[in-house]
């Protein structure tokens, strides 16, 4: 084979890299579990119709093709890779409502594809780990409210950089665009959306051409995306443009809520930021987006938001509310600027050394009995030298060396260089040792 060009937007971890991600995805499992959500997986393609209903994503799913389909055989042509898993897991809903259990708390780990221009944080394919909570007709507001503070949880010790949580609620958005008179608030959603893109100036001429909108409606949309609040001062600020709405009522009284409850458990974590809109159409309620401190401008690296309608059969709809944190966004950026990596680039934590190629065999069953035990060991490769066996160790960040002699086994701390009598059977390394870690700056 030819030396192979490097495919942009498809990493491949080194294995410090790959280590550190699994310790991630560990930790994400565990705090979803401890909450109560299900694992759940689905399948990588969805039909083109569901992908292409959910907003402006036409420039961004990938079609399977099939190389050898026969002529006029455009079956695989209706599929497409799934670009994020909230929408694959509302079909999951609808095709096993009869076999779940409501409300339904699930969480999801798994690839997504998406063809966009690839560039620092952003790939074609890249990790999600998602949590939604469903329920059957109707969802309880409260749990807008838990979900940022199960992210709080799943993130919390993990050595990234501290996240703020920034909230809005598309009641908020949508209600004040009907209320100040605005043709399609839905539109206007999907306008304000791109502020962070094409600034106030973009934003004011969008309104005015494909909405007409006048220059005091743009203004007052102007304002409403500047207010943002750690509290439920905004409420009042709100107000004070003087636009009138049920559904904006609505929807300030549902942030407000989010807002002062995660101001007590999380203090630090949530703001309320209404110029916060989500692009993707079938957000109803809070929608959030979360932002890294010293990476902001990678964008959001956890959002979701509620969805009422995204699935639903005819006779029953199945509202929920869901978050996805970019576990590949999160780890490239702070691989690239060189703020985390792993404690040593194997699982393994003692290296058994090989005296002679004849002691191979009793070698590998001094590595088996540390095995057993839950203790990641193999044998050196080659019976070199032991200072050649221990600079192996060195390289690749093993901490323990364990010699085998007839006088019963000793085991090294490489680090240090002490050096003690080792009874294979009850010898435990220390608990920071035993499997590989995370360190981060």
């Amino acid at each position: 084979m030819e030396r192979p060009t490097p495919l942009s937007g498809f990493p491949e971890w080194l294995p410090a890299q790959r280590i550190v991600e699994q310790r991630v995805l560990a930790k994400l499992q565990r705090t979803f579990e401890l909450y109560g959500f299900a694992s759940v997986q689905t399948r990588a393609v969805e039909p083109m119709e569901h992908l292409l209903a959910k907003g402006e994503t036409s420039k961004e799913v990938y079609v399977l093709r099939r190389l050898q389909a026969d002529a006029g055989d455009d079956s695989d042509a209706r599929l497409g890779l799934h670009f994020d898993l909230t929408v694959p897991f509302a079909r999951y809903v609808l095709e096993n409502a009869g076999k779940l259990q409501f409300p339904f708390r699930r969480y999801q780990i798994q690839p997504c594809w998406r063809g966009e221009r690839p560039q620092e944080g952003r790939y074609r394919e890249f990790w999600q780990a998602d949590i939604d909570i469903v329920d059957k007709d109707g969802l309880p507001p409260h749990y807008e409210i838990e979900l940022p503070l199960v992210i709080a949880d799943a993130l919390r010790g993990l050595p990234i950089p501290a996240i703020r949580m920034h909230v809005n609620n598309r009641k908020v958005s949508q209600g004040f665009f009907r209320g100040l008179g605005l043709s399609d608030p839905m539109e206007a959603i999907r306008v304000v959306d791109k502020i962070d893109k094409i600034g106030d100036d973009g934003v004011g001429k969008l309104l005015a051409s494909t909405l007409g909108a006048t220059g005091d409606q743009i203004e007052a949309c102007l304002a409403l995306a500047r207010i943002s609040a750690p509290d439920a001062s905004f409420v009042e600020r709100v107000r004070a443009i003087g636009v009138e709405d049920e559904l904006l009522d609505e929807g300030l009284a549902e942030l407000a809520a989010v807002v002062m409850t995660a101001a007590e458990e999380a203090p630090g974590l949530v703001l309320a930021d209404l110029r916060i809109a989500r692009g993707l159409d079938y957000y109803t309620g809070t929608v959030y987006e979360t932002f890294m401190d010293g990476f902001e401008h990678l964008g959001s690296v956890c959002s979701g938001g509620r969805y009422d309608t995204l699935a639903s059969d005819g006779k029953s709809t199945y509202p929920g509310v869901g978050l996805s944190i970019g576990v590949s966004r999160i780890l490239g950026a702070l691989f690239g600027a060189g703020k985390l990596t792993a404690t040593r680039e194997t699982p393994t934590a003692v290296l058994v050394a090989l005296p002679s190629e004849d002691d191979r065999r009793a070698c590998d069953r001094l590595a088996r009995r540390l095995r057993e035990r839950d203790i990641a060991a193999e044998v050196a490769p080659s019976a070199q030298k032991y200072g050649k066996q221990i600079r192996f160790a060195e390289r690749r960040g093993i901490p323990f060396v364990l010699f085998p002699g007839e006088d019963g086994p000793q085991i090294r701390d490489i680090r240090t260089g002490e050096q003690v009598p080792c009874d294979v059977d009850a010898w435990e390394p220390p608990a920071a040792d035993r499997v590989a870690g995370i360190v981060g700056e």
